[in-house]
């Protein structure tokens, strides 16, 4: 690995831990999220934050899937790396159902759910960044997305467990993505400090990072619209 693309690796880094301070600091303020911080989270409030969830994480495999169908041979890794993780991915909102259910929910009023705002912006730039040939910025994407469920989920679930007295079946999707986020995060840092990574990526992802982390928390912002 030459000097210079250590230093576009550790400049990322940095560049990138900025964002999501950014994005946390944003987090704080959602108020179903600051609810939950303050033990004044309902039940109903966690219906209806799987419920919008559910129908932005159903685009999540076929926006994986087109982006690896964007990486020509010279990315091949990277393409490879994108069909795995979609494979992993595709059943994620079937966790999010049966969590709807459990907790009250009607399957057939969630399969029936629209998107909010937020959730119809944030799909919609993800479908069209991955239309773009050799879409690497969706590595920012990523580290949002893959961040937030390795880093926030679980403590997510384990909160609304404490205050509603939910039982461990009952905010499977979360925990879940403790574990498999973190697995993911593994992956993608491998990626990012691989040397692989020039200074023109590198500004793609940041800025691919910093769109998604305010889409993602708009989506948390407009679940009633």
């Amino acid at each position: 690995m030459t000097t210079e693309t250590l230093t576009v690796a550790a400049t990322l880094a940095d560049r990138l831990a900025s964002v999501w301070d950014e994005f946390e600091a944003r987090l704080s303020d959602v108020p179903v999220l600051r609810r939950l911080a303050d033990g004044t989270v309902t039940i109903e409030d966690y219906r209806r934050l799987l419920f919008n969830l559910r129908q932005q994480v159903v685009d999540g495999s076929p926006w994986i899937s087109r982006a690896a169908a964007s990486f020509d041979i010279a990315y091949f890794e990277l393409r490879s790396a994108a069909i795995r993780h979609a494979e992993e991915e595709h059943r994620d909102y079937l966790m999010i159902e049966r969590d709807y259910v459990a907790v009250g929910g009607s399957l057939a009023d969630l399969r029936a759910g629209r998107k909010n705002l937020g959730s119809e912006a944030l799909s919609g730039y993800m479908f069209h960044y991955a239309d773009r040939p050799n879409p690497v910025g969706l590595l920012g994407a990523m580290f949002i997305i893959e961040g937030l469920g390795a880093r926030r989920a679980a403590g997510w679930a384990a909160r609304f467990q404490e205050v509603l007295g939910l039982a461990d079946s009952q905010v499977r999707f979360m925990t879940y993505h403790q574990d498999a986020d973190a697995e993911h995060t593994g992956n993608l840092e491998a990626i990012l400090t691989s040397g692989d990574i020039d200074a023109e990526a590198a500004d793609e992802i940041v800025r691919c990072a910093e769109v998604v982390a305010r889409l993602y928390a708009l989506q948390l912002e407009e679940l009633d619209r």
